[in-house]
């Protein structure tokens, strides 16, 4: 039942229609509880409040199906924006971003070019840029223009995720760009011949990634709501003394908001994934299919309209 509820959410997720509808009639049904508003100075508001509990930041202009050169401009303006206004605000935040939103589905040029024209300003003032993965089909061209920045760029990381037969491999081939990488199960529904089909054994490749980075010595981001991989990981730096600074927690905005405040107070670091934009369905979708719980928290707040 819980994988039909998953497929079904997933399937809505990708729905051009759909996503249209949803940008007119703005954050409701819900997704106010997972996205920090449709506007940067309703995120600010946000991150700051989060900064104010301890807790450290990722923020996110979302976006999805991008199909002309100017919705891929109007993008990198938002991320260039953000990162301008995370200096003036000394917030306590980075930024992520997807090639998709930089014109990657256009051409590698034009996702290269705007990725450029915001690590130059993330340089300046010394803001971290995380590349977001996407699903499967577009793995290969995230890496590989992830290594081609990450020759030219310091501040800049990207993502891989737990449930790809190709994770275990794409940490071994990273190693020698000493990357800074965020580590996640996986949030796409991905055929099972590039995919784990069973949560055991993407648990098992979770765990695997992310010993094998941390002993790699690289700065290591475990993305997780599962409390079994926050425990993991905490007994796997005491085991082997690895420093509480190569590597931190990250949770998403609106999921476990009391945990998170409880790892900062055990002295772990707790990054917050904040997205914001009016462009917030597709994000959405994937949130419900993660997790049940969170299918009737909207299903209570619609009954309550």
């Amino acid at each position: 039942m819980e994988q039909t509820i998953r497929n079904f959410f997933l399937l809505l997720s990708k729905s051009k229609k759909l996503t249209k509808l949803a940008k007119r009639y703005g954050l409701r049904f819900g997704a106010a509880r997972f996205v920090a508003g449709e506007t940067i100075d309703e995120a600010v508001s946000v991150i700051k409040k989060l900064n104010e509990q301890g807790l450290k930041v990722t923020i996110d202009y979302l976006g999805e199906f991008v199909e002309s050169e100017a919705e891929v401009d109007h993008a990198a303006a938002q991320c260039i924006r953000a990162i301008h206004l995370i200096h003036k605000e000394r917030l306590d935040s980075e930024i992520s971003l997807k090639l998709t939103s930089m014109g990657l589905d256009i051409s590698e040029d034009l996702a290269l070019h705007h990725m450029r024209r915001i690590l130059e300003e993330a340089e300046k003032y010394s803001v971290f840029v995380t590349i977001d993965m996407e699903d499967y089909k577009r793995c290969s061209k995230t890496i590989k223009l992830f290594k081609q920045l990450k020759n030219e760029y310091e501040h800049v990381g990207t993502v891989l995720q737990a449930y790809l037969y190709r994770t275990e491999s794409d940490v071994r081939e990273l190693d020698a760009y000493a990357p800074k990488l965020r580590l996640v199960k996986g949030a796409y529904k991905e055929a099972a011949d590039v995919a784990f089909p069973d949560k055991e054994d993407v648990d098992e490749n979770f765990k695997n990634i992310i010993g094998l980075h941390l002993l790699n010595g690289h700065y290591t981001a475990v993305a997780t709501h599962d409390e079994r991989i926050i425990q993991y990981a905490k007994e796997f730096v005491k085991k082997h003394g690895i420093s509480m600074n190569q590597f931190e927690f990250q949770m998403l905005y609106g999921i476990r908001s009391e945990r998170q405040v409880q790892l900062v107070a055990e002295q772990y670091k707790m990054r917050v994934y904040v997205p914001y934009g009016t462009d917030w369905y597709g994000y959405f979708m994937r949130r419900l299919a993660e997790r049940p719980a969170n299918v009737a928290f909207v299903l209570k707040g619609i009954v309550k309209k």
